[in-house]
């Protein structure tokens, strides 16, 4: 599916019906957040996962020889 959607002077955008639909995503006060991740010229949105949905996603895993930001070069 290819969907389109325009910058308002209040930067603001719709998301598509089709998209909205597809995705099973809501709006109002309990609606879905969005995380924007800038990655060079383009910007990917993802919705930000419920607690819910997350909730025993690393079981198992290590709690020691994890590589952490101070590690990196």
């Amino acid at each position: 599916m290819t969907a389109t959607a325009t910058l308002s002077s209040k930067f603001q955008i719709s998301i598509p019906k089709a998209v909205r639909e597809q995705q099973h995503w809501q709006a109002g006060q309990a609606g879905q957040a969005f995380v924007f991740i800038p990655k060079g010229k383009g910007v990917p949105v993802m919705p930000v996962p419920e607690l819910d949905q997350i909730a025993g996603i690393a079981k198992g895993a290590r709690k020691d020889g994890y590589r952490d930001r101070k590690d990196r070069y």
